[in-house]
């Protein structure tokens, strides 16, 4: 139907089939000045490209996602702060080690929660400068989990959820603190541990007997 062409809407369609064109390949048939009489410049001339397959929307490139993230849904029944924590740790690791496989770092760390009563919210902190390190994002995830406690208390929580914006390349962030190679020297060696013998090869004494595999879609913004 006519109506599968991109700008295609109620109105142009009804002009359309006023004329008794119901297809893309009746519109094909025509040529642009009918076309354009019909419909006037702008739209005759973007219709008569579409038809004939030339499509003239710019095509964008090198674009990359605005954002790394995932989420645990952790039930229903009541929770610890040590069961949280142990949730929001193990989203952390596996956000983080996304995020260094693909030479990302971000500066953005967003908490995304949702309670018992389907109810959702948002926290966020923006860091003085971009990073992929695990502890230093984890320290920025307890940190907004920490100051939503009474809110949490208040409502019960059903879902964690982390994601790391304002991205940018690995090799477009100097390092500016003299532990920073440490840091980023352990998350190197975990990485390389997961990658060569699978990602339960090796885990945190917290997430020892916990299931942390549970992934849902990621909430809205």
């Amino acid at each position: 139907p006519v109506e599968r062409l991109w700008g295609v809407g109620p109105k142009t369609a009804t002009k359309l089939h006023a004329r008794g064109i119901t297809t893309v390949g009746e519109v094909a048939r025509l040529a642009q000045p009918t076309l354009v009489s019909m419909l006037g410049l702008a739209s005759g001339r973007h219709l008569h490209a579409l038809a004939h397959n030339r499509d003239p929307r710019l095509v964008q490139v090198g674009r990359r996602r605005g954002s790394i993230g995932s989420q645990h849904a952790i039930g229903w029944r009541p929770k610890s702060d040590e069961d949280i924590d142990a949730a929001a740790v193990a989203i952390v690791d596996r956000v983080t080690r996304r995020m260094r496989a693909a030479g990302r770092v971000g500066r953005t760390v967003v908490l995304r929660m949702r309670f018992n009563d389907s109810s959702r919210a948002t926290r966020s902190h923006t860091l003085p400068r971009a990073t992929a390190q695990t502890e230093t994002i984890l320290g920025t995830v307890r940190t907004l989990l920490r100051a939503s406690r009474t809110m949490i208390d208040a409502q019960g929580l059903t879902l964690v959820g982390v994601a790391v914006a304002n991205l940018d390349n690995h090799d477009a962030v100097q390092l500016t603190l003299p532990f920073d190679s440490h840091t980023d020297a352990l998350d190197a060696a975990l990485d390389e541990v997961h990658e060569r013998f699978g990602s339960n090869s090796l885990t945190r004494a917290t997430l020892l007997g916990r299931n942390t595999g549970m992934q849902v879609p990621l909430l809205p913004d």
